[in-house]
């Protein structure tokens, strides 16, 4: 492995999962938990082209590769920086031949369909409406949080326009935004089908929300247990600890 892949500002991060690592800067946009939860809720086949959308460091991407081996994976992402970061992991990890990473707007309805579609679109997108709260001065980190290039009705576009019929989403995002995003989902005929509350913990609100929605799907909506993040002691709970592969 080549370790002149990885820049002196940057870290080479362990997913302890299946060997695969992850570039990342020390100091800037860097993922969370909120991604690890997208990753592990998608259902993804074996056999399934995967795109993912606002794809950042490309953290949902290489933690699919690890849980489900699909055939094809591609990470698309606005900020060059970024896709070229997440390039180098590819070569880090050499799954040349199973991710790659595009830099390129979701609302660019034309390039859409040049991709393969999809049998899975996962998505982790800004969560905040623009011009909601304080802004951070790092556009980068601006532009991973709040509606800036994209908003909500954009992402629910893209996923309708890159998914196979019948074929689903998956969606991390805010309860706050719940109301939102199902009117959007049916506006484009993406039928929410799953839901599932994450909080901190068993005496706080949730603070995410994972979603999968189904193209041109009936209506049913299947409200699934909360999951908590940490237990009463402040330690992940047993369901996070095994879903970040730390209970061997």
């Amino acid at each position: 492995m080549n370790e002149n892949l990885i820049k002196d500002d940057e870290t080479l991060d362990d997913l302890q999962l299946k060997d695969l690592f992850v570039i990342q800067k020390k100091d800037k946009f860097r993922f969370g938990v909120d991604a690890v939860l997208l990753a592990n809720f998608a259902n993804v086949k074996s056999n399934s082209t995967v795109i993912d959308l606002c794809s950042g460091t490309g953290i949902v991407p290489f933690v699919i590769k690890g849980k489900n081996n699909p055939s094809k994976i591609i990470g698309l992402e606005i900020q060059e920086e970024m896709v070229e970061m997440a390039q180098r992991s590819v070569l880090y990890n050499k799954l040349e031949n199973k991710i790659d990473f595009i830099k390129g707007d979701l609302k660019n309805i034309e390039m859409l369909k040049k991709l393969p579609k999809a049998d899975v679109v996962t998505v982790n997108p800004p969560y905040k409406v623009y011009n909601s709260g304080i802004i951070n001065p790092d556009d980068k980190i601006a532009i991973a949080r709040h509606e800036i290039c994209c908003n909500l009705e954009d992402v629910i576009l893209a996923c309708r326009t890159l998914l196979k019929d019948n074929k689903r989403m998956y969606m991390v995002h805010r309860p706050d935004r719940l109301v939102d995003i199902f009117t959007l989902m049916r506006k484009y005929k993406i039928e929410p089908k799953r839901v599932r509350m994450v909080h901190p913990n068993v005496n706080k609100a949730p603070n995410i929300v994972l979603i999968e929605a189904q193209r041109d799907g009936g209506s049913f909506l299947k409200w699934e247990s909360p999951l908590f993040v940490y237990d009463e002691h402040g330690n992940y709970t047993e369901e996070l600890t095994r879903i970040y592969g730390r209970d061997k």
